[in-house]
């Protein structure tokens, strides 16, 4: 196969490719498509294993130049990165750049997701952050930027821990260390994909970076506030890529339906979004009512949960044609509280049935929940008749860490009962999202977040124990007053 064949190959050419560049280029796998510009994979080459990154298209000139500055300057900077073992181009097709493969490698996201859930800035999660601030900090030092700064950039290999992607390294003054505004800008981008309950820990963090790059006083207010830009960026960027087709989710919409998947999972669940009346009538109905059904399906091995929302009638259809569905709704906001580190079941697909572009019935597919609701999880401790039964003291740092979480992001449920809170995996998971919402103004979620609380209580008598005890741990919002009716 040609470069331009490669170029009109799509997102999912058929492997193994032959190449006939670089002597002979055997693609095996595919790590990272950009359709029609750039195709990442492990090939072979004279008889060896190696990373190949392949360039088609109008825009292959320009990222064969960053990729190949990029992975020079970091090689010129002695910055530990997988050897550049040959390149390429051919004129108006492309080009190629062949690295050492490093074989049996682990990203430090690999490694972070390890232990992500332990409690924050434990031991293990110091020594993943701490490895990847050194990493920053040398590239710092030695005046090159990471533009697209994540844990996967950096592997881990024998003992080293190598820096790849040159086509995201800037070398904005290499040799020397970057002045203290670049630096800060770029630590802001790392800090930004953190967990935001690792944010109390930032100064603590911050030492791992000054220990080996101490040539600036980073001030930690400063930082903090572009921590802060950076993340409503990232929220701002990632909640667009929701609604159209990109790397992460393939989107189609016309005028008699729309349909959004999650990457990953498209293959696997082309049958059943093609008839998912059908998969419902074959589950197990949890749920029938006039304007939602929600069932557990298994597909292909797979346990998943599909909520149809129906159309009752004319008058309910007039009142939902012209708007997003609530399918729409759930979507989005799964996708927007699983980004922001809220937990609740995985977003895979969401559906809208249309007529010349009008709305009717809607499917959300999400992952299938299997733990229990906090009313039976919590019901032994409110049967106890001494009343000195409390609930285990993880599980209510677990619910004083979720309400937390939803005060720092402004985000209100609108409908708290107990029967949408599920403990699973060590923490409370939100589910039935058709009413939340994240308020831009501080005053309008106070007063969505007063309801959501008094709500939640109401799961329980108001003069029990539990009741007692969960009123006192629930962090108010100032300006509101516990509401108890």
């Amino acid at each position: 196969m040609t470069l331009a064949e490669l170029a009109r190959a799509g997102r999912t050419p058929q492997l193994p490719i032959a190449l006939d560049i670089a002597g002979g280029l055997e693609l095996q796998s595919l790590l990272r498509v950009l359709p029609g510009q750039r195709y990442v994979g492990v090939a072979l080459w004279q008889g060896r294993k190696v990373l190949a990154k392949v360039l088609v298209g109008g825009k292959a000139e320009r990222h064969f130049q960053r990729e190949l500055a990029g992975a020079r300057a970091l090689h010129e900077q002695g910055i530990d990165s997988p050897t550049l073992l040959a390149q390429g181009q051919l004129a108006g097709q492309g080009g190629w750049l062949l690295f050492e493969y490093l074989d049996g490698a682990e990203s430090l996201w690999d490694a972070w997701r390890q232990v992500e859930r332990e409690a924050p800035l434990s031991d293990a999660q110091q020594t993943v952050l701490g490895e990847a601030l050194a990493a920053i900090a040398r590239l710092h030092l030695a005046g090159l930027v990471q533009d697209d700064l994540h844990l996967d950039n950096l592997l881990r290999h024998r003992a080293t821990l190598n820096v790849i992607d040159g086509g995201g390294i800037r070398a904005e003054c290499p040799g020397s260390p970057l002045p203290r505004d670049k630096a800060l800008a770029n630590l802001a981008v790392f800090f930004a994909q953190l967990p935001a309950e690792l944010a109390p820990f930032l100064e603590e963090l911050l030492v791992q970076y000054l220990l080996v790059n101490g040539e600036h006083a980073l001030p930690l207010e400063a930082l903090e506030k572009e921590i802060a830009r950076v993340r409503k960026w990232r929220l701002g960027d990632y909640m667009k890529k929701i609604a159209r087709d990109c790397t992460l989710f393939s989107v189609v919409r016309g005028a008699f339906g729309l349909r959004a998947v999650r990457r990953e999972a498209e293959a696997g669940l082309e049958k059943l979004l093609d008839a998912p009346d059908t998969a419902l009538e074959q589950g197990r109905y949890l749920k029938q009512g006039a304007t939602a059904t929600v069932a557990e399906v298994v597909h292909e091995g797979r346990r998943l949960l599909i909520k149809r929302y129906n159309i009752k009638g004319l008058v309910h259809w007039l009142s939902r044609f012209w708007r997003p569905s609530r399918a729409w709704h759930s979507w989005r906001e799964g996708n927007r509280l699983e980004f922001l580190g809220i937990a609740t079941p995985h977003p895979l697909a969401v559906l809208e049935r249309r007529f010349l572009w009008l709305r009717g019935r809607a499917y959300l597919i999400t992952e299938y929940l299997s733990g229990q609701d906090i009313i039976a999880r919590f019901q032994p401790y409110l049967d106890d008749p001494d009343g000195a039964g409390v609930p285990p003291e993880a599980e209510l740092q677990a619910l004083d860490q979720l309400f937390a979480a939803l005060i720092r992001e402004r985000i209100s449920h609108g409908d708290f009962k107990g029967y949408n809170l599920f403990w699973q995996d060590g923490r409370w998971t939100l589910i039935d999202l058709d009413a939340v919402c994240q308020h831009h103004s501080q005053r309008s979620f106070a007063r969505a977040y007063a309801r959501d609380r008094a709500r939640f209580l109401r799961n329980w008598p108001a003069e029990s124990a539990l009741y007692q005890l969960l009123d006192q741990r629930l962090p108010q919002v100032p300006g509101t007053c516990s509401e108890r009716g």
